[in-house]
């Protein structure tokens, strides 16, 4: 039997002894000029010289973030609107994702009832496959990641579909709880019956996980918490042991590894900390030479920073 989503990443984040994840965010304007001259003269439809440069980028970053993070979070917004050909970039980052060992969250914040919550689970997650069928598309190009990002405001009528696919396919969920953005406290920190809401919807997330704890103690349900909102970080942390923590926010937003150490327990586990822009393109300018290694030194830096603040936390 397949272990759970939960134990799987406890394990990873324990044997890599990391606990980075890096979002690919690929904006073509960013991308190395080479990338893009490549695809460029060798693809006339501007939307697959696109996808094709994408695919190549994507596909150098996974080679050289791979040793130092857990996984990759595929942002799917940027591979959607290149059309078809950008949802098979997609297909062939989550492949590559995985032949290098790595998870993959498949950040796709899809909510929504019934059949048509069923159908997104079927096509990030591969429900209602067969397992033979399922494995075939597993080994080659699919959408089917570890886990995804899903958003709560539903409740249980929306969540309950993609908890039957993370029970069925030992899938992982992310619930976005308290995220990063600037104006996130609009509506997510108003007070509801003396809490703020963002806290009501964490009560959910740990009720709705409580039937796919792991081994570890966690449970594949965890939540999106923002470092960019240290205070609430903390406090959620207390609100809800043994719920992994996918935190965004570190780098390009401003948070920092530090700010991330209450999110950890004692043993370094319970929090994933996602950079995207401040690795993928830590080169700075897409003339840059040797971008290559620019992302391979920020990735090494920012796990090293977050091993410290992982120490740091443990009482």
């Amino acid at each position: 039997m397949k272990a759970t989503f939960a134990d799987r990443l406890a394990e990873a984040v324990t044997s890599r002894q990391s606990s980075l994840v890096v979002g690919l965010d690929p904006q073509l304007e960013k991308l190395p000029e080479e990338l893009r001259a490549c695809a460029a003269a060798a693809h006339v439809d501007p939307r697959i010289a696109a996808a094709a440069a994408i695919e190549a980028f994507d596909a150098a970053v996974i080679q050289e973030i791979a040793p130092f993070a857990v996984a990759v979070k595929p942002q799917i917004a940027y591979y959607e609107r290149w059309g078809p050909a950008g949802l098979t970039a997609y297909e062939h980052a989550v492949a590559r994702a995985h032949s290098a060992g790595l998870l993959v969250i498949g950040d796709v914040k899809r909510g929504d009832i019934g059949p048509t919550a069923e159908a997104y689970a079927a096509a990030h997650l591969g429900t209602g496959l067969a397992p033979d069928v399922a494995a075939d598309s597993e080994r080659g190009h699919s959408l089917h990641a570890d886990a995804i990002t899903v958003n709560p405001y539903f409740g249980t009528d929306g969540l309950q579909p993609f908890l039957n696919a993370a029970r069925e396919r030992s899938a992982g969920l992310f619930v976005l709880v308290r995220t990063s953005n600037a104006s996130a406290g609009e509506l997510q920190d108003l007070p509801v019956r003396g809490q703020p809401l963002h806290e009501h919807v964490a009560a959910r997330v740990v009720a709705w996980g409580q039937e796919l704890r792991g081994s570890h103690g966690y449970s594949s349900v965890g939540a999106v918490v923002g470092a960019t909102a240290p205070r609430e970080l903390a406090r959620l942390r207390e609100c809800m042991p043994g719920t992994w923590f996918l935190i965004p926010g570190v780098g390009a937003q401003g948070a920092t590894a530090a700010d991330v150490g209450p999110a950890f327990d004692r043993d370094g586990l319970g929090a994933l900390v996602n950079s995207s822009r401040g690795i993928i393109y830590a080169y700075g300018s897409p003339k840059a030479d040797d971008w290559r290694r620019s992302v391979r030194e920020a990735a090494s830096r920012l796990r090293d920073e977050l091993r410290t603040a992982a120490m740091q936390a443990t009482p």
